[in-house]
């Protein structure tokens, strides 16, 4: 690969933030590389959810549908990982895995982030089957199950409250953690929400599916699907590189901007960034080229 090859925009992550970003851009007669590791934070969902148009479509079809659209438009969408980022002679020195850089005028990071679930052995294996964290994206195909609220966060009880829109059999697996008292507690019980003392040894799975946990004294607490409270984490080492969020030319967008927007608030978080990406370039293109008018005419 030619090391100065340059594009007006390199977007960091093929999502739908990154690849709504690229359609945009690339709508607007820019140059655009979508550099994607392809390791989509929705990956074990069957499905997607919310999205206007799309309800129901697979994950993996989504974005197969969204590069084919962006291709249309002269987009590059490049299978590999970025491993730096520089700002360097007015412009973005992009490093690959593959130790080739390309050039960039402006940089997206659309690079989401990873879904850190609690350290319960069998949890991390059904994620975005039937061990769920959003009620919005997994509610209704769990809607009158029995549900688990795995323990794992602050907010446990706001989340038990939350999925009991959904069914009426909804348990909190303590999971080691104190038992809710004074207002919570009366909430729950007010719901018909009760909780389970003890530690959860494992995640129990029968025929491909979750029939509940099994506690460290060997109860078996029977539950068609677990809810749990992630924590969205991001990697920041390209943004601190280059100077953190407020980093003149570069845009976060998504997931890595907002951990907990779902799918369609990420395609529109990236289409914004990238109309102020294009306005951005025409007004220093215009700069430059009323500075080279002017010096034409003395």
């Amino acid at each position: 690969m030619d090391i100065n090859e340059t594009y007006d925009v390199v977007v960091v992550g093929g999502g739908a933030a990154g690849l709504s970003a690229a359609l945009v851009l690339g709508r607007s007669r820019r140059s655009v590389l979508v550099i994607d590791a392809g390791e989509p934070r929705n990956a074990p969902a069957g499905h997607v959810h919310n999205y206007l148009g799309r309800e129901g479509t697979e994950p993996a079809e989504l974005l197969a549908l969204g590069r084919e659209e962006v291709g249309r438009y002269g987009v590059e969408v490049r299978a590999g990982r970025v491993s730096s980022a520089a700002r360097t002679g007015g412009r973005f020195a992009v490093g690959l895995g593959d130790g080739s850089s390309v050039f960039a005028r402006r940089l997206v990071l659309a690079n989401g982030v990873v879904d850190v679930l609690p350290q319960v052995p069998g949890l991390e294996e059904r994620f975005g089957r039937d061990v769920l964290h959003c009620p919005y994206c997994h509610g209704w195909e769990v809607a009158g199950l029995p549900l688990g609220v795995v323990a794992s966060g602050e907010e446990c009880v706001e989340r038990a409250l939350l999925f009991r829109q959904w069914s009426e059999d909804v348990v909190i697996l303590l999971n080691g953690r104190p038992a809710p008292q004074g207002e919570d507690a009366e909430r729950l019980a007010a719901r018909g929400i009760r909780w389970v003392p003890g530690r959860i040894r494992r995640v129990v799975v029968e025929d491909d599916a979750v029939s509940g946990v099994e506690l460290d004294g060997g109860e078996i607490v029977h539950r068609a699907a677990l809810v749990v409270t992630t924590v969205p984490t991001a990697d920041t080492t390209l943004l601190d590189a280059l100077g953190g969020p407020e980093a003149p030319g570069v845009k976060v967008v998504g997931n890595a901007a907002a951990p907990y927007a779902g799918v369609i608030a990420s395609a529109a978080d990236g289409m914004t960034a990238g109309t102020l990406i294009n306005h951005e370039l025409v007004v220093e293109e215009t700069a430059a080229a009323v500075a080279a008018y002017r010096k034409e005419a003395a």
